[in-house]
This record gives structure tokens, sequence and C-alpha cells, in this order.
């Protein structure tokens, strides 16, 4: 656990009843936040994660909503507002990755990825940024990826909008300075926590022949732990910028 203190903030994640947005979540309260877990349409998912919080002595709340769908992201907004009277943090976490070569992607197919990576995050900032101003700890933290820096084939719609948020973290670290630091940041290959052992050691060893000099994958608490270091008041200097949690593979 870090020794960080996020008492009397509260944060929504995006697509956090699952994988990677769930440890942000759970890191989050754990930190003392209260927390808005949020599913594209997964509510059984969204109050489980909201369960597992107020067991162990936290506040959350769930709300299901589509972050490209401009009316749900003004619910969800208000939720966290409601809930708990203002919003410090907001970590735009969701996106969908299909696979789809460049050839057989359609406009609709295109637009299906981007207007969830991109299009939500840019939604989520502008209906948050109102009350992220008025917090005086204001965050947001985008969730890029490696793809955008070593580039794989198969999803260029992916990469493209990964590539965005890139964009959109520096140009919103100026518009929303000095009340709102704004950073993004681009994990590399995350084990999922439901993996088997036997699964992630195979992996493990490939990613070691492969030249991942800290010779394994990336858990998701290690994306979630520096997510709720950009959280804290010791990297209130620190915006427009994006960390890489990749274990070596690529430097910056």
């Amino acid at each position: 656990m870090l020794n960080i203190d996020l008492s009397g903030r509260t944060a929504i994640v995006t697509a956090s009843a699952k994988r990677g947005g769930r440890a942000i979540a759970l890191t989050l309260s754990q930190a003392g936040a209260a927390v808005v877990i949020n599913a594209r349409s997964d509510a059984a998912a969204a109050d489980s994660v909201v369960a597992e919080i107020r067991a162990l002595g936290g506040r959350a709340e769930a709300c299901v909503a589509d972050v490209s769908d401009p009316a749900a992201v003004e619910r969800l907004i208000d939720t966290a507002v409601s809930a708990f009277g203002g919003l410090d943090i907001l970590v735009n976490n969701a996106a969908i990755r299909p696979a789809e070569s460049f050839a057989d992607m359609t406009l609709e197919k295109w637009r299906a990825v981007t207007s969830v990576i991109l299009d939500g995050s840019f939604l989520c900032a502008h209906a948050a940024a109102p009350h992220l101003k008025r917090s005086g700890h204001g965050r947001i933290i985008n969730i890029a990826g490696i793809s955008s820096f070593l580039v794989f084939s198969g999803r260029p719609h992916v990469v493209a909008a990964k590539a965005g948020l890139i964009g959109l973290s520096r140009a919103l670290a100026i518009e929303l300075a000095p009340h709102v630091t704004v950073n993004c940041v681009a994990p590399g290959k995350i084990e999922d926590e439901t993996d088997s052992a036997e699964a992630t050691a195979t992996r493990s060893k490939r990613l070691v022949a492969n030249s991942i000099p800290l010779g394994r994958s990336g858990a998701t608490k290690d994306v979630a732990s520096i997510v709720a270091y950009l959280c804290s008041d010791g990297m209130s200097y620190i915006t427009g910028q994006t960390l890489h949690v990749n274990g070596g593979a690529y430097l910056t």
C-alpha cells in the first residue's frame, strides 16, 4: 500500500468494474478517496466493486454510463457530486480494443473505438472540469498505452485513439492550468489478475526472450500505484506528462 493520503477527495474511474480500472479504483479507495465505479452496461460487476470497497471501510457508488454518450457522462459526473459533494479526480480508463486490419476497417468500426477512448475522455473531462477547478486538488489522468509508441498491427483505431489521448493530455494541461493537473499513464503489457499462474509464467518467459528488461509483464497494481501517485499532493507540480509503465520495453 502506498503512503498516499487522498482522504476527503472524490474520484471517478471510468470502466472500473473489472481489470485495471478496478485495481485503480481500489487503490484510490485504500488511499482514502471516495470512488464512483463506472461500467458501460454491467451493473452487477460495478455493484460488486462497490460492495468490495465498502466492505473494506471505503466509500463508493456505482454508475452505469456509456462514456461516448454526453447525457450519460453528465449523469456520471452528477453521481459523484450528489453522493460525495464534489469531484477531485477523473481517471479516463474506458477503452475497447478489437483487432481489425486497416483493409477491413469501416468508418463505423473506427468510430466505435475512437468514440469510447478519445471522445469519451473529452466528454468526461469537459463535464468534470468545472468541478475539478473548484477542488483545489484537481487531477485528470488519461490511460494511454505502449501501442502508441511501439505500434502493433491490427489495431490502427486503437493506436490512433490512444495517441490522441496523449495530445489531449498535453492540451488540457495548458487549458486547465493552474487549477487542474492533467497527465497520461501509458502501460505496457499488463497481466489480467484472473489469468492462471501457469499462463502468466509462460508469458513472462516469452517476455524475457523478447527483451523486456525487467523480465516480466506488469500487474494491474503497477499501473494503479502510478495513478494514485499522480493524484497525490506530492505530484502537484507535474502536468502534461506521459508516464510509462512497461518494464523498460519502451524508453523515452
